[in-house]
């Protein structure tokens, strides 16, 4: 008995054995499979797959100007204008007229037993009417319709110079939240290791717990810094996109701009160039233009209006109008000079006059106000730009310090002759010194955008 339960029990160890190597063979034959078709997929799939476009701060600005929908809008707008002025000018120029007619009477007119019309009577009637004089109506129309080109045009350039403007904001931001990013992923990294060390030391007695529980502490808190800084990438990427109507999760590749120069010009002379170029000026100027057109336009209820007219009519009895029976004067033309003059009318005529003063003076003081904003807002951006560029001279020169003074005290605590106490504050002095750099380098590129904006200036830098 105890010879069969030995046979069987090695009976069943082969068996067990078998169905292991069975089903290992099975397993590496399907990871042979797998692998064989993962490296005979992934070179066509990558091959498909094309590189994310990299974009320079040009080609960033040019796409943004041929997507922006507010510049296309606006460039409708001055087609519409130009419209408008050709449409005022064809009211210098004769109008033709034609009027065909036809009439029927229940009976033929008679004087006694004579029939002096017919019951049905066709009639065509040509007519041309010339304005001679309209009390320089005409005319005021159509500089005001040019003057509205006029502006029409400026405020295209001036949308242009606000995505311009957009375009750097966008792409400096983006870089700039990269920069902070790393600086966090940096940061991480670097506590990361610092808290193992102090994880190593606590074990072995070298260093107390709360060594250890302020490395922790310090770790989560850049986690949760890391994640606001992916965040902030996260918004700056899709801004981006939006602005030059892209997707909005799609990949962005910039090209980073770490190189600036330094902007040499006084405030006077910011003042002065914006005064010349600013596009709000020009189209405060053109208001008013306008606004004085207006008042002229007005006053022409002042003067009679003189209008020429000509015509020229056939009558007939039938279709053709070729006269018929009972038609007298089957054709003829005439010319007449009409001269109107409205010149009573309760002072409607003045106060309209006194209407469009008012606007006049509304324009002029609004010029005044658009002045003062524009000095206000250039003085804005050149401090701006000061400030931001003294930032990076200023911390440029305490990254290297901060990095030795890290180093320093890394060093020192690996020798127990200083705390971790000194390391996460020496990482932490890093970490701040090098985002206060990237923060002065990304914002003075902005405020100097912001004050070329400001001067009216398209520059590309």
């Amino acid at each position: 008995m105890s010879d069969f339960l030995l046979n069987l029990h090695q009976s069943l160890a082969h068996h067990e054995l078998w169905l292991y190597r069975s089903r290992m063979k099975i397993y590496i034959l399907s990871l042979s499979i797998f692998i064989f078709i993962h490296f005979l997929v992934s070179p066509l799939s990558y091959a498909v797959e094309e590189p994310a476009e990299t974009f320079t701060l040009k080609h960033a600005v040019e796409t943004a100007l041929k997507a922006n929908i507010a510049l296309k809008i606006s460039k409708k707008e001055a087609n519409a204008a130009l419209a408008a002025q050709k449409k005022q000018k064809t009211n210098f120029f004769p109008t033709f007229n034609a009027t065909y007619q036809y009439e029927y009477i229940d009976e033929e007119a008679t004087m006694g037993t004579i029939v002096t019309a017919s019951q049905k009577e066709y009639t065509l009637i040509s007519k041309v009417t010339q304005p001679v004089f309209t009390g320089f109506s005409l005319l005021n129309q159509y500089k005001i319709a040019k003057l509205g080109f006029d502006a029409a045009k400026i405020n295209e350039k001036l949308k242009r110079l606000e995505i311009i403007f957009e375009a750097k904001k966008m792409f400096f931001s983006l870089l700039k939240a990269e920069k902070l990013l790393k600086i966090s992923q940096d940061t991480v990294t670097q506590i990361t290791a610092q808290k193992e060390v102090a994880k190593n030391f606590y074990e072995v007695g070298m260093t107390p717990l709360n060594d250890l529980l302020q490395a922790k502490v310090e770790l989560a808190n850049s986690k949760q810094e890391l994640i606001t800084a992916q965040n902030n990438l996260e918004i700056a990427k899709s801004n981006f996109n939006v602005l030059l109507r892209r997707p909005i999760n799609e990949s962005v590749k910039l090209e980073d701009v770490l190189s600036y120069t330094t902007f040499e010009h006084d405030i006077d002379y910011c003042f002065k160039i914006a005064k010349k170029n600013r596009l709000e000026l020009k189209i405060a100027d053109l208001e008013i233009e306008i606004a004085e057109k207006e008042v002229k336009l007005a006053q022409k209820d002042y003067y009679p209006s003189i209008n020429l007219e000509g015509s020229y009519f056939k009558r007939g009895t039938e279709w053709d109008v070729d006269g018929g029976d009972y038609i007298y004067d089957p054709e003829g033309w005439s010319i007449t000079a009409v001269a109107s003059w409205d010149f009573w009318e309760w002072g409607r005529s003045i106060y309209e006059v006194k209407e469009k003063q008012s606007r006049l003076s509304q324009a002029q003081y609004q010029k005044t106000e658009i002045l003062d904003n524009i000095r206000i807002e250039v003085k804005q951006a050149y401090l701006n730009t000061l400030e931001s560029e003294k930032n990076i001279t200023t911390v440029k020169k305490a990254i290297e310090q901060a990095k030795e003074n890290f180093r320093i005290n890394k060093e020192r605590y690996k020798e127990q002759i200083a705390t971790s106490t000194d390391v996460l504050d020496a990482q932490t002095l890093l970490s701040r010194t090098t985002t206060n750099y990237y923060k002065a380098l990304y914002d003075f590129k902005i405020a100097k955008a912001s004050l070329y904006k400001a001067m009216g200036q398209e520059v590309m830098e």
